[in-house]
């Protein structure tokens, strides 16, 4: 079972939060303000925030702006993630992504299905690694985002996470691009 080493220190994480929505602006973004609300509690750090329209090029240009950003460890994007029309925000991730964290999908599912049963089959919230950089994509309800948060990242990103998490492996992630 998962547990928390008192003997290692906490390590703060660089997070950036952006919500993918055609009609929310920062003032009424409340998935957004959850993500900030929770990285800042747990003693994490927001490196940026921002909005950005459903269009998939849009979506996927800032995930690459902020992969390349070395003052951010870790993107949550929030919206997109249904099943409608408008609905790119995983094909845009996917266009970025260099591995997917696949389990993610399947943890958050799980998650989920304690909290609203069977609709959870209508999320596709998904994770990747680009650049180095851990990237998430999270439904836009404020429940959503909490779940995620409460139940999956808040643990992954706490260094002192046993068995392990995903802190302790940030120095290995892009090491393909250092081998010679």
């Amino acid at each position: 079972m998962s547990r928390i080493d008192p003997e290692k220190p906490f390590m703060p994480v660089r997070f950036a939060v952006l919500t993918v929505s055609d009609t929310r602006a920062l003032a009424d973004d409340k998935s957004g303000d959850v993500l900030a609300g929770r990285i800042d509690a747990a003693g994490h750090l927001l490196a940026a925030r921002d909005i950005v329209r459903d269009e998939r090029d849009q979506i996927a240009a800032k995930l690459r702006d902020w992969c390349a950003d070395d003052g951010i460890d870790a993107i949550l994007t929030t919206g997109g993630t249904g099943l409608t029309g408008r609905d790119v925000t995983v094909e845009a991730h996917r266009d970025v992504y260099e591995k997917e964290i696949e389990a993610f999908g399947t943890v958050f599912t799980i998650v989920s299905m304690q909290k609203i049963g069977t609709s959870a089959i209508q999320s596709r919230a998904c994770a990747g690694v680009a650049q180095g950089t851990y990237l998430f994509a999270l439904p836009g309800s404020p429940g959503a985002c909490k779940d995620a948060w409460d139940e999956i990242l808040s643990k992954q990103f706490d260094y002192r996470h046993r068995p392990c998490n995903f802190v302790e492996i940030f120095p290995r992630l892009d090491e393909h691009l250092r081998r010679k």
